[in-house]
């Protein structure tokens, strides 16, 4: 599988960050993972195959994580002289499909017929759904918004798990467990803890306990720029990390 990081921040305007979005190749799927505003454009200034995108995948409903899928909807229907024919999966959890009929409501019924086909599911908690060509995605809830959903996608006997936004959850380091990759928000420094997000000794005591082959940080907001993230996580975990910036490349 291959990780393309397309937004690394928050809602927190940034030069550099862009809000959380992601694109995980795996198989013949194209996943992205989020796509808060922005991600469209972010997508074709990374050279990312923008067009080719067969799943999106929201974990929860806070516009720096949903705002631009009205946007690629729009793009894939005129952005080009052929619009796109290819089927689009959006993936979320319960209260996906009310949210898109809101949005048609407001923006047009294109949302719900784009001129492509065009499906929602919002998979049971914690049971696999088969994506078809050997990817396998899982989901469950975190302690966020009260429809925040952690992911889990397995391919080839490889696994990555995105965490979302999350706040501490003791139970989410064992359903992580052994993963290839952990991409799990980092969101503020110790001395401005949040309930429902992580500060870097969480996430390195989550990351300690979920043992992942690697950690991948994002989600940062821009306090975290000015402290060594790198050396407040190994306070906690001394595996291999990775600190996001927009456009990074990863293979899991």
């Amino acid at each position: 599988m291959r990780l393309t990081v397309i937004g690394s921040g928050t809602i927190s305007l940034s030069a550099t960050r862009g809000c959380a979005s992601y694109l995980l190749e795996a198989g013949e799927h194209r996943i992205l993972m989020d796509v808060g505003p922005g991600a469209a454009h972010s997508m074709a200034r990374h050279g990312v195959d923008w067009w080719g995108v067969t799943h999106v995948m929201l974990t929860h409903f806070h516009l720096d994580h949903i705002g631009d899928l009205p946007t690629l909807i729009f793009a894939w229907r005129h952005a080009r002289v052929e619009s796109r024919a290819a089927p689009l999966t959006i993936i979320g959890p319960a209260g996906t499909r009310e949210l898109l009929t809101r949005w048609a409501a407001a923006l047009g019924d294109w949302l719900h017929a784009p001129g492509f086909p065009l499906y929602v599911m919002e998979p049971l908690l914690e049971e696999p759904l088969d994506l078809g060509g050997g990817v396998t995605l899982t989901s469950r809830s975190v302690p966020h918004t009260g429809e925040s959903v952690a992911y889990s996608v397995e391919h080839a006997d490889r696994r990555l798990v995105y965490t979302g936004d999350t706040g501490e959850d003791p139970s989410l380091s064992a359903w992580a467990a052994g993963c290839d990759l952990l991409l799990t928000e980092c969101s503020l420094p110790d001395f401005m803890p949040m309930t429902l997000h992580l500060t870097p000794s969480q996430t390195g005591a989550l990351a300690a306990a979920a043992a992942p082959g690697m950690l991948v940080v994002s989600h940062m907001y821009p306090p975290l720029e000015g402290i060594d993230l790198r050396a407040e996580l190994g306070a906690r975990w001394a595996g291999p990390t990775v600190i996001a910036t927009d456009g990074l490349v990863l293979d899991c």
